[in-house]
């Protein structure tokens, strides 16, 4: 069973990263309800309005978020889950792992659920090897709360998020989480508008071919605020969840590193070389 914490305690780094992260730890299974209850509508950005940043802060029905930008065009990207030494479980360690490379990350971010020594319990690829297989057995969580999904990365760095029972491809990159917040723009049939079940969330969602975000909310937000939040901020169509209570950021430009210690896979996106 993967575990995750059911609140966040204080542990943030830096500047930006005083964040509120309780150190209580719950099987995934106690978050497997979800109900939630009707959310008034709230004036939402043009995509237009996009500020073409790295990371940056937004408000969206009254809940704080920082989005995060992976542009294939510029960035590299890749996912981390552990060294020669094991599970490198915080951002410390991955800053370790990374060596000089650290100089050109732009931001990294938790990346999906994981078991209770902190290795991914779904599909999971890194740099085209296949670290564990596609999961699509029945569960409770929310991990098994179906449909879930697939945050894929191509060769030429197109990422996608793809129905878990649709997966039958391969990637150089590759997460799976659940559940799917969208669906071409639909959102999850059991995730109500708004409701009881609050917690920061983190997640990822594709804006076209070129374009992912990465967004974690600064405060306890429903699935269905977080659904909504990548389909009408930031104009995805698709939006993977990737995990709640642990959720975490790296962002360096704000001195920023969260310092929660008991993370699984990450994703880190880096500037390219000569950019």
């Amino acid at each position: 069973m993967a575990v995750i914490p059911s609140e966040r305690r204080p542990r943030g780094r830096g500047v930006a990263g005083i964040l509120a992260r309780p150190a209580l730890f719950c099987l995934i299974s106690a978050l497997a309800a979800c109900g939630e209850e009707t959310a008034p509508p709230s004036p939402t950005p043009a995509r237009e309005q996009i500020v073409a940043g790295h990371c940056e802060q937004r408000e969206f029905e009254g809940s704080a978020f920082t989005a995060c930008r992976y542009d294939r065009r510029e960035h590299d990207i890749a996912l981390f889950v552990e060294d020669q030494a094991g599970p490198l479980r915080s951002f410390d360690r991955l800053e370790a792992h990374l060596g000089e490379r650290a100089a050109d990350l732009l931001f990294a971010m938790n990346a999906g659920m994981y078991d209770e020594a902190g290795r991914p319990i779904g599909l999971y690829v890194a740099d085209a090897v296949e670290g564990h297989a596609i999961n699509r057995r029945e569960g409770p969580g929310n991990f098994h709360m179906k449909p879930n999904g697939v945050f894929a990365v191509a060769d030429d760095g197109t990422p996608s998020i793809v129905d878990s029972e649709d997966w039958a491809g391969s990637a150089r990159w590759a997460t799976q989480s659940g559940p799917l917040l969208l669906s071409d723009g639909a959102i999850h049939p059991r995730i109500q508008p708004n409701g009881p079940s609050l917690h920061i969330r983190n997640g990822v969602g594709v804006d076209d071919a070129h374009i992912a975000w990465f967004a974690v909310s600064e405060e306890p937000v429903s699935f269905g605020r977080f659904a909504r939040f990548f389909r009408d901020s930031l104009g995805c169509d698709d939006a993977l969840f990737l995990d709640g209570a642990v959720s975490s950021l790296w962002d360096p430009a704000a001195q920023r590193q969260d310092a929660y210690d008991s993370l699984g896979p990450m994703v880190a996106v880096f500037r390219r070389s000569g950019q």
